[in-house]
């Protein structure tokens, strides 16, 4: 097992790839889309957003990421020692017609089916993907031990009941000039496009060696904004895997997200991804509560015993990155890098604990 380490966009620079090395990161997992405030400069407005009715703020790239791009990426991680393992999540303007089976569906298939031959080009071995309409909304400030600021929820609110508005989706912006409501859509028919997603760009995907992680939905309830969810409850991973099996058809196995869900046997489960050999990546967080009541938590403080959760992996021969995806924010003058920094050093320990190799 290898500790990566996640760096939204306005976080590749020298100082992001220094700390990432110095909490001891290999492997870093990169999220190109801009999800913040387009021009903030520091990481606060990008650290966890919550989602609230009004989104994220405006997707912007439809077009393809470069293979220049990536590779200038790439080198930057190589000088500090990183490897640049992996790419999280389209912009929504890429893809939007997808979700939605719009009009410009096969035009954006034929675009992701470029962007993963581009991804391999530039040696990236996994790409980590949400298919969801509503996207992470409804989540909210709320605090854990001590005080420290966190994210969860708390009840279904307003943000989690409010239809979507056309032109957003993912809980982001694609289109400002549309009008009206996004029409409600059966949960067999996202299904179906999830299908017709994966039967796209599984092929191409094979063909460059590349994987396709599946993220769960967060939170993981049946409906968000007035549509379906996919992956709300465990067995849907199974699901998902077996609509078009292939080895490029893994998970992005969110630990934090199944402890949500209103299930009962998280170690079975991860057990039972695992030993398939479905598992690409880890997000490893802890939290307390489940849906609609929950909140995230430093990794040695909640529902989830994470020594048990490295011991199923390990047994069950996994030997992938695992990533802090959030962390509480500690009082002090760097909220977000101790709260990282802690929540890296606690789980290098316990990795190097289990396995007995040092990380």
């Amino acid at each position: 097992m290898r500790l990566g380490f996640g760096l939204y966009r306005n976080m590749l620079n020298e100082d992001y790839y220094r700390f990432a090395k110095q909490c001891g990161a290999t492997d870093i997992i990169v999220h190109l889309c801009d999800y913040g405030e387009k021009n903030e400069i520091d990481a606060k407005k990008v650290n966890q957003p919550v989602g609230d009715k009004d989104g994220w703020g405006v997707a912007d790239h439809p077009d393809l990421w470069s293979l220049d791009e990536l590779i200038k990426i790439r080198d930057e991680l190589e000088a500090h020692d990183l490897s640049f393992h992996g790419v999280e999540n389209f912009d929504p303007s890429q893809w939007h017609d997808i979700l939605l089976d719009g009009p410009k569906r096969d035009e954006q298939l034929r675009q992701a089916q470029k962007q993963i031959e581009i991804f391999a080009a530039a040696g990236i071995k996994v790409f980590g993907y949400n298919f969801s309409i509503g996207g992470v909304a409804g989540r909210e400030s709320l605090t854990t031990r001590g005080g420290a600021v966190a994210v969860g929820l708390d009840g279904i609110s307003e943000a989690i009941e409010k239809p979507l508005p056309k032109g957003m989706v993912w809980n982001m912006v694609y289109d400002p000039d549309a009008d009206g409501i996004l029409e409600t859509i059966t949960s067999n028919q996202l299904w179906h496009r999830l299908e017709v997603f994966l039967k796209s760009v599984i092929p191409t995907a094979e063909k460059c060696g590349l994987i396709l992680a599946a993220h769960p939905d967060d939170p993981p309830l049946p409906m968000v904004r007035q549509q379906p969810r996919l992956v709300y409850r465990h067995h849907l991973y199974q699901k998902l895997i077996d609509l078009v099996p292939s080895t490029s058809n893994q998970l992005e196995l969110c630990v934090g997200t199944l402890s949500e869900m209103q299930d009962d046997d998280l170690y079975q489960s991860i057990e039972k991804y695992a030993v398939q050999n479905k598992v690409a990546y880890i997000h490893l967080r802890n939290v307390v509560g489940k849906v609609p009541h929950y909140t995230e938590t430093f990794i040695d403080d909640g529902d989830i015993d994470v020594g048990r959760i490295l011991r199923v992996l390990n047994d069950a021969g996994f030997d992938g990155v695992i990533i802090p995806d959030h962390a509480p924010q500690m009082t002090c003058q760097a909220p977000w890098h101790s709260g990282m920094a802690f929540a890296m050093g606690y789980l290098r320990s316990k990795i190097e604990s289990v396995t007995g190799v040092k990380v």
